[in-house]
């Protein structure tokens, strides 16, 4: 075991715990270390994707078990994602395009995290048009199945700016979302590509352990404001190096 696994799984650790304090997997987080790390970009993203059920799966647990869990929400957006995913999944684009695509894809997930680091539980939030989400869904489980990111990295400032849910609930949607995207886009990748290296289960155990940890915290009284800002600072750094690089 090199000193740079166990940098890599301690980066992993960290980012587990900060992403399901929010009802993320952690995707987006989990490319930027690998990225600054060295790893593959064929290995990249079934990695990013196994993490990913891991923590979205604790989230659920977790958040669900508070009574944030709304399928009245959640449902139309999966629909569409799901399919979509596992087409997104099974396509493999040059090592060139894939990081200009991940790039941009961090650095907007950046500008959203910042730009909703305040936003809290508001009363009189109203579920979107059925037809609205539905779109929404197809279009963020594509990029989830593309890219190794889960999708609700984008669908929860969505939900919050657009009033469409509070806080927890959002966190809740968000993690049940990127945990059935994540599944279907790494279908989609094993049977073109095959599956994640065997490498990843010392990522997985970290990962596990620090998504507990996080999404305990989040599905209590532990705020979000701040560490989505952390993460903003974290994901703008690793997309200007994909891009850059």
């Amino acid at each position: 075991m090199t000193p740079d696994t166990w940098g890599l799984a301690l980066a992993i650790l960290a980012i587990a715990i900060l992403y399901s304090t929010v009802g993320h997997g952690g995707a987006s987080g989990y490319l930027a270390v690998m990225a600054l790390f060295g790893v593959a970009p064929l290995m990249m993203r079934p990695t990013a994707l196994t993490l990913n059920i891991v923590v979205a799966s604790l989230a659920v647990f977790h958040f669900a078990r508070g009574g944030w869990f709304s399928w009245r929400l959640f449902l139309p957006f999966a629909v569409t994602s799901i399919p979509a995913a596992a087409v997104g999944g099974a396509m493999t684009l040059p090592d060139p395009v894939y990081r200009w695509v991940v790039g941009g894809v961090l650095v907007v997930a950046a500008y959203q995290l910042a730009r909703t680091a305040g936003s809290a539980l508001e009363p009189g939030v109203k579920p979107p048009l059925m037809g609205v989400a539905l779109l929404i869904g197809a279009g963020l489980g594509f990029l989830a199945g593309l890219t190794g990111v889960g999708g609700g990295i984008f669908l929860s400032p969505l939900l919050l700016t657009a009033g469409w849910a509070g806080a927890k609930e959002t966190a809740t949607a968000s993690a049940a979302f990127i945990l059935v995207n994540s599944i279907a886009g790494l279908v989609g990748h094993a049977v073109v590509a095959g599956g994640p290296p065997a490498s990843v289960w010392l990522l997985v155990a970290t990962a596990a352990v620090g998504g507990t940890i996080g999404s305990r915290l989040g599905s209590g009284r532990f705020g979000g404001s701040t560490i989505r800002r952390l993460l903003a600072v974290v994901l703008l750094v690793a997309g200007m190096k994909f891009l850059l690089t």
